[in-house]
């Protein structure tokens, strides 16, 4: 077991409390025995050396209705004294032996009675106590010590439990460098400190996860998307040098690079960990900025917006306004399309055909349909949906009368 893990601290700990635990109990028995010792022979030795100068002159009838005056009762008779001495179930509280003179004292409980047993040389007696009081310090130490023995031994068995999904968790983590996303561990639903962090830990997993699927996508697609630009600058290098052709050409890498650029913008979305920088511009800078990296005429573009400041990154939003606005002239027959503002909203109205599926599928990375245009690059509203998003806006879809209408409305809520 590795001596720096938190398992191996609580099992030390947990093994040193117990024996700590156990010498004190032995401590406080042995300690309980030598008091209850010397109690006993404190009250009864005052009788014994009673007894003894008794037998020197003879124990009378007197002396021994003295004795039971005082609470004790002097039993003579051997078969009696054996029938308790040697008895099974008789403890043998105090014993004294004197080697020398081959004399033996004893102090012995039979049945909650205690009897003082003497031996001296061929002389044995037994006294019964009759008013014999035990104490019952030790049950009550036992007791205890067997409370605070279970008490700690549960204390250590719970914490293990508690801890015990800490392996787990550390098993999973160590899959997420194999890219195995499915966190799954323990009881997540639970409110203490391993259950949070094994939540967090899984939020971590699904987001990596979310990235590492979306980079798929642009592994999967990102070739398709350039063989129709690249296909054709091969073709136009194998036409007649001409200006019309050098125009098409110079095109064709304009795309190219406008597809690069929308390439960057969505892995900087991506990989962005932190929010984005936004500051205040106004719309209609950012409309123009839009219009020039489509390099449309104006005329295609119907102006009906307040020209007011909106909280934004301006790069990345200009991206969002530019795919509204190709997306719009793309797919409306007159090639045109409307930009309108109402409050904190903006619209972009085109006359087509309404959309053919619900539009959260079109924020699909590459989501396509039998009826897209040759040339589109099918990021489409992908791009869109996470510019606006990071920019805390939020994309909406109406139509009505023949009439597409995009609305790209303000969410406080939105959040990177």
């Amino acid at each position: 077991m590795n001596r720096q893990s938190i398992f191996f601290t609580i099992s030390v700990s947990f093994i040193i409390s117990l024996i700590l635990v156990i010498a004190s109990f032995i401590v406080l028995i042995t300690h309980d025995y030598r008091i209850k010792e010397g109690q006993l022979l404190d009250k009864y030795i005052p009788v014994i050396k009673m007894i003894s100068r008794q037998e020197k002159i003879g124990i009378d009838e007197s002396f021994l209705k003295n004795l039971e005056e005082i609470g004790y009762t002097l039993f003579l008779d051997i078969t009696k004294i054996n029938a308790i001495t040697y008895n099974p179930q008789t403890k043998i509280l105090v014993e004294k032996n004197h080697s020398k003179q081959n004399d033996i004292f004893r102090i012995i409980n039979l049945d909650n009675t205690n009897y003082i047993y003497i031996k001296k040389r061929n002389d044995t007696v037994l006294v019964q106590d009759n008013e014999s009081l035990n104490s019952n310090s030790q049950l009550y130490i036992i007791l205890v010590f067997s409370i605070l023995l279970i008490t700690i031994i549960l204390v250590y068995l719970i914490t293990l439990r508690k801890l015990m999904p800490l392996k787990l968790l550390k098993d999973k983590v160590k899959t997420l460098g194999d890219e195995n996303f499915d966190f799954e561990c323990c009881n997540m639903n639970g409110k203490d400190e391993v259950s949070l962090l094994a939540n967090e830990f899984k939020k971590s997993a699904l987001k990596l996860k979310s990235l590492k699927e979306a980079r798929n996508i642009f592994i999967r697609n990102i070739m398709h998307e350039l063989k129709t630009p690249i296909t054709k600058g091969k073709f136009l290098t194998q036409l007649e040098q001409n200006e019309e052709n050098n125009e098409k050409l110079k095109s064709v890498f304009n795309r190219l690079e406008s597809l690069i650029n929308e390439f960057a913008s969505i892995e900087e979305l991506i990989s962005s960990s932190n929010k984005i920088e936004k500051k205040f511009y106004f719309l209609d800078d950012i409309v123009d900025n839009a219009k020039d990296i489509l390099m449309i005429e104006d005329e295609r573009i119907i102006s009906k917006y307040e020209n007011k400041k909106i909280e934004v990154n301006f790069k990345l939003f200009s991206i969002a306004i530019k795919n509204l606005i190709d997306n719009a002239i793309k797919y409306s027959p007159n090639k045109e399309v409307m930009i309108k503002s109402e409050d904190e909203n903006i619209i972009f109205e085109n006359i087509g055909k309404e959309l053919e599926s619900p539009l959260e599928k079109y924020f699909e990375p590459f989501f396509t349909h039998e009826d897209k245009a040759k040339d589109s690059f099918g990021l489409g509203l992908y791009i869109i949906y996470n510019i606006l998003k990071a920019n805390n806006y939020k994309l909406e879809y109406e139509y009505e009368d023949g009439i597409n209408r995009f609305i790209c409305k303000k969410d406080e809520q939105s959040t990177i």
